[in-house]
């Protein structure tokens, strides 16, 4: 099997599994530490670009970073959380699910064209950093949202 196909299911698995973990993350109140942590942990990957064959472009970077920042909106705005039993929630969405689906279904088609013309190293160096500039600024919307009603749980200003 080619490194497409093989790094095409591995996204399906981590697309499923992404959808589990959210639907468990819905049943427990959300912390801080929860909503910061997996951009930082995730963050570990871009030793890759360490890697003469991971690297990109200026143009590259631009037009993943842009990319990224797009779907993230999609992410943002199916987060949102609440306040029960006088803890704080992320509330399930029915959309995210679908948003879920369609941006792996979006990632999918874009790496099967661009396997055609970009190397696999390379492709791999923007679908990680594709990957980070979505996650990134949807923990951040969900770190201020999660303040604003914990300020608010906890009578602060």
């Amino acid at each position: 099997m080619n490194f497409v196909v093989v790094s095409s299911i591995g996204a399906v698995f981590m697309g499923i599994l992404a959808l589990f973990v959210r639907m468990k993350a819905a049943k427990k109140p959300t912390n801080a530490k929860k909503i910061i942590l997996p951009p930082v942990f995730m963050s570990s990957g871009a030793l890759m670009y360490v890697v003469p064959q991971f690297r990109l472009t200026g143009m590259e970077i631009i037009e993943v970073v842009t990319l990224g920042m797009l779907f993230s909106i999609l992410l943002i705005k199916t987060s949102k959380f609440e306040i029960r039993e006088n803890e704080i929630y992320l509330k399930r969405s029915k959309a995210f699910i679908y948003i879920l689906a369609g941006l792996l279904v979006v990632r999918l088609g874009l790496k099967t064209i661009l396997s055609a013309t970009i190397d696999y190293g390379e492709l791999s160096g923007m679908f990680f950093l594709l990957a980070f500039s979505m996650i990134v600024p949807w923990r951040v919307a969900m770190y201020i949202d999660y303040k604003k009603l914990y300020r608010q749980l906890h009578g602060q200003h």
